[in-house]
């Protein structure tokens, strides 16, 4: 993955997804300047240490919402908890979800967003943290699924996208990233459903789990002797 610049193009249909959002939640408010919030989250988003948490994820969350947007209750919430939700992303720590959803406490009422969106915007950043949104969540359940749908991509996208993570934990030995990895795989797959809403359900959690088995069993065979 190289470090070119994003395309004008790209950046401004970012720029213009965040605006859009941010108004319609500001019901009509005028103030302050949607942009220099949108160029600050942009600039997170752009961090070097990203290989896969980067603008290109944010794009494609922000386009499975789209497509999972009739089972959200305020799918404007869930496009702005996608903003956030690895708005702080440092491979190197765990406190990165509690980190993006402090961020947006602290952003969004500064740009005219009311407390019970900023509330809930909150909430669901700190859910991906498990991506288990209890039972009737449509919102957790549709930022979940958006988030969890590159699992679900071809063998080819999914190996880009292994290779990218492994990228971003490229200062952990190769023993213990396989360890740690496979724990995760594991714990993914123990989950009774990677995808709740009906969208995900049937169009991404078979090719999900076959994919999270076919990495954890490369895992397995790549690790030398026991």
């Amino acid at each position: 993955m190289t470090d070119s610049p994003r395309p004008r193009d790209t950046r401004t249909a970012l720029v213009d997804r965040w605006r859009d959002t941010l108004l319609a939640v500001r019901s009509g408010a005028t103030g302050p300047d949607p942009l220099p919030y949108a160029e600050n989250l942009l600039a997170r988003w752009d961090e070097p240490q990203r290989r896969y948490h980067t603008t290109a994820h944010l794009t494609a969350v922000l386009d499975r919402i789209d497509t999972l947007a009739g089972y959200a209750a305020d799918v404007q919430a869930v496009r702005l908890a996608a903003w956030f939700h690895d708005a702080v992303y440092r491979p190197d720590r765990t406190e990165n979800e509690e980190r993006s959803a402090a961020l947006a406490e602290r952003a969004l009422p500064e740009a005219g967003v009311g407390d019970a969106v900023t509330a809930e915007v909150a909430r669901l950043v700190r859910l991906t943290v498990t991506h288990d949104p209890a039972e009737g969540d449509g919102n957790g359940e549709v930022l979940c699924d958006a988030d969890l749908a590159v699992l679900a991509g071809s063998p080819q996208e999914y190996a880009a996208y292994a290779a990218q993570v492994r990228e971003e934990y490229g200062f952990v030995p190769d023993e213990a990233f396989r360890a740690g990895r496979a724990a995760v795989l594991r714990q993914l797959l123990a989950l009774p459903r990677l995808f709740r809403t009906p969208h995900g359900a049937a169009e991404w959690e078979a090719r999900a789990r076959h994919n999270l088995a076919t990495e954890l069993e490369l895992l397995g065979s790549t690790s030398g002797p026991q």
